[in-house]
């Protein structure tokens, strides 16, 4: 048993609970959690967790006060029918904090594995558990508190570190090594000499030197081991929204899903600050939270999300296919869902690379907005990924110059966001506008704009760039054995009805299947989609069902 000397420091308050974070259990629902566990008694200064522990067990307060830690510091407190823990725990990762009894007393003690029986049982129970915990995590983020990223806001990799953390919803800070003063006593606790940054240090104690992304998402414990050898029954490569929604229903039908993805769960939608008008979320929701909900659903029926791992080949091999990752691993499978979706394309600009190492944007989320640090910005782009991120950003810095090429917000942009982009008085829309020249040294002083009409130049006096045009697909990884059309999204459903494959399987093939049998396109890489989440989710459920149609046509043959 861990314990902490004693303190004459008076004991924290109790945290209020806010947004429905700290939940507190009735007797009954003690009782329910009980008979998954063991009660037992708690003892003044025991450390029921610290930060770095993976995998530590889930504790209900029945009686007493328990202490919450961040680097050593009080930052709440429980009372009787509280539980402690954070999203990290269902997820495997590193707890951020450390919990410590404050005032003897009596808890009850969950495994982790107990915790997600009791999720997956009791649904009840279970979604109150989620709910606080994706609060917690927001909170924690909010907080800037967990992993600390220290380097120069200059680098590229200090950038490409925070940008993983923040897409994949890791609670973090930068301890920026050209403005904080306390940086370099920190490097020199550590161990770490400035030419080494940037360094990450990981709660536990572990100090990585300049990590890969994969590095750092095995640190973290998302799920980055490489994807199994066996024969899988689907295979999902691209965990956006139409990806995810693959994998949930996939699972819950008992099928064996395996499931990657390079960067983070979300895809375009994971970059967007609020969708308001996905179904079933009045209030709007954020892509980030969207992909963490799908993320906990998909674990909650056993398949965790790879991430880190890039596809880089495909192949048809003894009747099954084959995708090979850039971590030389490879995953057969008798059927796959292409979700890979696709990227905004870059600005034909000259120094564009330049700067996008540290002040042009293809996200806007509360990581981009924070290092923003209230200045003004401009967005390229008029569909609803720039309105929305116009919308988003206006309410933290003090101006949005939102430049669009064309005549007419409403052609590319939902009504909705129309209205708000145009009412906000902290935005200003520039039809017809270009971005044409970029300004700065080593970090962006401004953008030029030209009116395409007369060719009027102005500067704008902008210090971060938003970029959300076009899209390019992510489908150079499937060689030639998949047919594109001219603009490289996969094709589907009737346009490959006439491929010589289909004759031979004896079948026309399904809507979102490819020209290969058992292989199919969902979300924005798939020519013809619709550009919404909503379609996406509605795409990746429907797939499934046509995985089986598949699996079943094959067997009866």
């Amino acid at each position: 048993m861990r314990t902490r000397p004693s303190s004459d420091r008076p004991v924290f308050p109790e945290t209020p609970d806010v947004d429905g974070a700290f939940p507190r259990l009735d007797e009954d629902q003690i009782d329910e959690v009980a008979r998954h566990g063991t009660r037992r008694p708690a003892r003044e200064g025991e450390v029921l967790y610290a930060e770095g522990d993976r995998g530590h067990d889930f504790f209900v307060v029945v009686s007493g006060l328990v202490h919450v830690l961040e680097q050593g510091e009080v930052v709440r407190a429980h009372g009787p029918g509280r539980f402690l823990g954070e999203l990290g725990l269902l997820e495997g990762q590193p707890s951020f904090v450390t919990a410590v009894v404050a005032e003897p007393g009596e808890v009850v003690q969950l495994t982790a594995d107990q915790l997600t029986e009791l999720v997956r049982g009791d649904p009840v129970l279970g979604d109150l558990v989620l709910r606080a915990y994706l609060v917690r995590r927001a909170v924690l983020i909010g907080r800037s508190g967990g992993v600390q990223i220290i380097g120069s806001c200059f680098s590229p990799d200090t950038k490409r570190l925070l940008e993983f953390a923040a897409r994949n919803r890791i609670p973090h800070r930068l301890v920026d090594t050209d403005k904080d003063a306390h940086a370099e006593e920190l490097l020199r606790r550590v161990g770490v000499t400035i030419h080494e940054t940037p360094v990450v240090l990981v709660p536990g104690g572990t100090t990585l030197r300049n990590p890969s992304n994969r590095k750092l998402a095995r640190a973290l414990g998302l799920h980055a081991s490489p994807p199994p050898d066996q024969l899988a029954d689907l295979l999902v490569v691209g965990a956006g929204p139409g990806g995810l929604a693959a994998v949930v229903y996939g699972a819950a039908d008992g099928l064996d899903v395996v499931a990657v993805d390079s960067v983070a769960a979300g895809g375009q939608a994971g970059t967007t600050s609020r969708i308001e008008n996905y179904l079933g979320f009045p209030a709007g929701i954020s892509g980030p939270e969207l992909a963490e909900r799908a993320v906990l659903q998909a674990e909650k029926f056993g398949v965790p999300v790879t991430v880190s791992v890039e596809a880089v080949s495909f192949s048809a091999h003894d009747g099954h296919y084959v995708v090979g990752f850039d971590d030389s691993s490879r995953v057969r499978t008798r059927t796959l869902v292409i979700s890979t979706g696709a990227r905004y394309r870059r600005l034909d600009l000259p120094r564009l690379s330049d700067f996008e190492s540290t002040d042009v944007y293809y996200a806007a989320t509360v990581h981009e907005a924070r290092e923003c640090q209230a200045n003004p910005v401009a967005i390229v782009g008029g569909g609803n990924s720039a309105g929305q991120a116009a919308v988003f950003l206006a309410d933290r810095v003090p101006s949005v110059h939102l430049v669009v090429r064309g005549d007419d917000l409403n052609k590319d942009m939902s009504r909705y966001l129309v209205d708000r982009v145009t009412s906000h008085p902290r935005i200003e829309v520039l039809l017809r506008h270009e971005v044409v020249e970029l300004l700065g040294d080593d970090k962006l002083g401004g953008v030029v704009v030209e009116d395409n009409r007369d060719h009027e130049r102005r500067t704008l006096a902008v210090r971060a760039l938003f970029v959300f045009i076009g899209a390019t697909p992510c489908t150079a990884w499937l060689s030639s054995l998949i047919t594109l059309d001219e603009d490289g999204f996969v094709l589907t459903g009737e346009h490959v009805a006439t491929d010589d494959t289909w004759w031979q399987k004896g079948r026309r093939p399904f809507p979102l299947e490819t020209n290969r049998p058992g292989v199919f396109a969902i979300g924005d890489v798939r020519s013809g989609s619709v550009k919404r989440v909503g379609s996406a989710v509605g795409e990746g459920a429907m797939v499934v069902r046509l995985v089986h149609d598949h699996l079943s046509f094959g067997a009866r043959r």
